[in-house]
């Protein structure tokens, strides 16, 4: 298990994890360090434990809406997956609908 150092809000924090993960741990900390410096400049400077949970409600709310908008687009695709099989379904019929008809006035013009 890897071990790195993390700063938020300008105090160092060490901070565990898998081998292999520490350039994403940087980053994830990163974006929790922007947000608690917003938070932090929006509030006034609070406590870090209240700066960290106001920056965690508000990272958790932006991954809520996002999940939510997710799923949205999901159902979406599935409609629209539908819609076109649906097109599909059509088309191959009128094509062979059109077909018959071709064969059959070329039958009768032989």
């Amino acid at each position: 298990m890897a071990q790195i150092n993390v700063e938020v809000n300008g105090r160092p924090y060490a901070v565990g994890c898998e081998d292999g993960q520490e350039q994403h741990l940087q980053e994830l900390a990163k974006v929790f360090d922007h947000q608690v410096r917003q938070v932090s400049q929006d509030m006034g400077q609070l406590g870090d434990t209240r700066l960290f949970l106001m920056g965690a409600l508000l990272l958790a709310d932006e991954l809520t809406d996002a999940k939510n908008r997710l799923a949205s687009m999901q159902v979406e695709m599935a409609r629209l997956q539908s819609d076109r099989a649906r097109l599909e379904t059509k088309a191959v019929s009128a094509l062979e609908t059109a077909a018959s008809k071709i064969e059959k006035l070329a039958a009768a013009g032989a």
